[in-house]
Formats: C-alpha cells, structure tokens, sequence
C-alpha cells in the first residue's frame, strides 16, 4: 500500500512539474492571444448569427502564435484572426504601417461583384477615388496591378472553404481600402476603354457639420463624422434653431462611417419629438445561464420642438451610431429615411485589453435592433437608393 502511494505521489509530481512547465514556457504572445481568444468566445454577440466555428479559429491559429517573437509580428498575426469575424466593428486600437485601413472609415468607393465582373456602385463624396475621377458603374480590372479574385483570399475565412456574400463583400472592401503604407491602383474598363486611376488621397471636413438652406421650403444639415464628438450637441441645436421656419429638414447621415456615442445621438433625436420613445432595442447573452438581457434605449424630448418634416440620408459610409440615428428616427416614425443600404457593423461594441502585450482591442458585445424586431444591421431604407448620386437627387426634389 505504501509503494503504491509512492508511485501514486511520483506521478502526480510529475504531471503538476509538465503542466506547470508548459504553463511557464508560454510566451506572453501565446498568453494574449489565449486570452484575445477566450474573450471573443465569451463575449462577442454574433458567433451564432454569422455561423463562425470559433473552436476551428483557435485550432488554426494557436499554432501560429508559439511562432511569434515581436509585437508587430503579434499585431499583423492577430489582424489575420480579426478578419475570421468578417465585419468593420472589430478591430485592434493599435496598427502598423502596413495594416489595412479600417472599414468603413477607411474605405473611399463600394464596389459589388455583378456575375464575374467588379462594379463600381457608390463613391464617398470628396474622397480619393471621387476626386481621382472614378465613376458609378466603371468595371474594375485590377488592383495594384494584380486580379481581385486572387488577392481577396487574403482576407476571406480561414474557419470554412464556404463563403457567403457578406464575407466577399467584406474581403471587397478591405482590399479595396488598402494599406497605410502603400499607394492604390486601380484599373477599370469604361465605354470599352482601359484606363488607370491612382486615389491616394483621403479627406474629410475638419467641421463638426455644415448647414445651407436647399430652398424657400427646406433646410439641409450634413453631419461631418462627428457623432462621437459632444461639441456637435451644442452646434447641431445652434444650426437648427435658425432653421425653425422650414418645413422640412434634411439630415445628411452618409458621413458618419466611424460611429459615435448614443449621447450625442439622443441629443440631437431629443429635439424632434415632444414626448419620450423608445429607439433601440439592446440585447446579449447571459452564456453562464443559457439565458438573454434586453433593453430598450429612449429619447427624452430636448429643448424646442422642431415639427416640420425630418428626411434622413443614409448610405454605405453610414456606420454605428448613424445606422443607429436611422433606424430610431425611423422607429419613432419622425422621418423618411432615403438612401442606400448602410455599412451594416453589427451591434453595441466593448473595449478589452491583453494582459502581456497591453494592447486593446474591441468587438461587439450586444446586439442591437429597431424597434420594430429588425437587426440594425439588415435595416433598409423606407427610399431605397442605389448610390449617393441618386440620393442626392431625391433630396433635392423635396419641396
């Protein structure tokens, strides 16, 4: 009995020195990325949805990460896991050089695979490719001088050889938003004539939002990406007061491609209805006990009313915060809303940072739907619009 102990407690002694030794030869990159990891299994809101076979990633890329000695090589690495999510609402708070530009915000045209052929279908006004002359409906050849077909491998799902439409249109839009580091070329093929652009430039309003009467009848106002700046509250009330007398207001939403915080939104919602309603429906698991949280998000009326009638514009660089303002003016049924489908970023997003590395990282956490049960990111506009142009056109036949 006694021997049997003995080799009982030799082995246990054993086992505990390998796990322990295995624990300890961990480098800090294997640590976070087990960590980055384990948060994403446990928190992100759309692993069901988006059918991801998370346990697959893991399978693919712990491997990977013994093979790491630097914190760019973990940088680049962990950029490569973020596109097995295949959505803009992800991403690091750190990049490098020859990261890709983050999507929505980074991206300057929309372009759809048609049969076989790539089609330009939008541009973002005043933006690289809108000012180096690229035109709605110009067959894009090649990029950077290579097919697209080929170079959109890099950024499709490693966790499955089945692609659906939104992981190719994801991989569109990454590759066509390039890296930090390097100029874009882009080849297209217009009345059967070959032509190259080079859209290296990016610009945007340093203002908070800009205003102009349209007519005698409607007033215009174009927020500037600035929905997570709380100086627009005090501006936006300041621009609509002196548009009192209109009858009707436009809302140009088709530049908010970064988001914002509902503060600032429900501030500006706040001062187009007279009692409180509801203008989000917030929900996430309780995995622990197989069970969801909701709740609803309202908007409190907020200074003077303005009564006329709200058009909102939306498009493909309307993202968070802005598809958030379109589905709650339209859930609280006090405007039209016109334009295209908009960037679609799933959900309610959280902040997290690995232990070892201190680098941050952020993913959505909650799903968000209109009031009316849609998922905001399969809201479509009441006046469906195929691009900016068309857009535009119909605000401008408000009277």
């Amino acid at each position: 009995m006694n021997s049997f102990n003995g080799i009982f407690k030799f082995i246990f002694t054993v086992v505990v020195f390998l796990i322990s030794n295995c624990t300890f030869a961990q480098t800090k990159y294997q640590k976070d990325f087990n960590e980055f990891w384990s948060e994403i299994n446990e928190n992100y809101a759309y692993l069901d949805q988006q059918n991801i076979d998370w346990k697959k990633v893991k399978e693919i890329y712990e491997p990977q990460s013994a093979k790491i000695s630097n914190d760019s090589e973990f940088i680049a690495f962990l950029e490569k896991v973020l596109n097995e999510l295949y959505n803009g609402h992800s991403s690091l708070n750190t990049n490098l050089t020859t990261s890709n530009r983050l999507v929505p915000s980074g991206l300057d045209l929309y372009i759809e695979k048609v049969g076989n052929k790539y089609i330009i279908k939008d541009l973002r006004k005043g933006f690289g490719a809108d000012l180096a002359g690229l035109k709605i409906g110009m067959e894009v050849n090649t990029f950077n001088g290579k097919t697209i077909d080929e170079q959109l491998k890099k950024f499709l799902p490693k966790f499955t050889n089945q692609y659906n439409q939104k992981m190719y249109q994801y991989a569109i839009d990454m590759l066509f938003a390039g890296t930090h580091d390097a100029k874009r070329e882009i080849a297209v093929t217009e009345n059967g004539k070959s032509k190259t652009f080079f859209p290296i430039t990016y610009g945007n309003s340093n203002e908070l939002l800009f205003s102009k009467a349209l007519n005698e009848t409607t007033a215009y106002i174009k927020i500037n990406n600035s929905l997570g700046n709380s100086n627009l509250i005090t501006e936006f009330d300041k621009t609509l007061d002196n548009f009192f007398q209109s009858k009707n207001l436009i809302i140009d939403l088709t530049e908010t491609p970064n988001g914002g915080n509902s503060t600032v939104a429900r501030a500006i919602m706040g001062r187009f209805t007279s009692q409180v309603l509801p203008f989000q429906v917030h929900e996430f698991d309780e995995k622990e006990f197989e069970t969801k949280r909701h709740w609803v998000e309202y908007v409190t009326p907020r200074k003077t009313i303005y009564s006329g009638n709200v058009y909102i514009l939306v498009g493909h660089w309307t993202g968070s915060m802005g598809e958030g303002m379109a589905i709650g003016f339209d859930g609280m049924k006090r405007a039209k809303i016109i334009g295209t489908k908009m960037a679609g970023l799933l959900g309610a997003i959280s902040n997290f940072q690995m232990t070892e590395t201190k680098i941050g990282f952020q993913f959505p956490t909650e799903r968000l739907y209109h009031i009316g049960g849609i998922p905001r990111e399969n809201y479509v506009p009441e006046i469906l619009t195929q691009n900016i142009e068309e857009t535009l056109q119909k605000a401008r036949e408000i009277k």
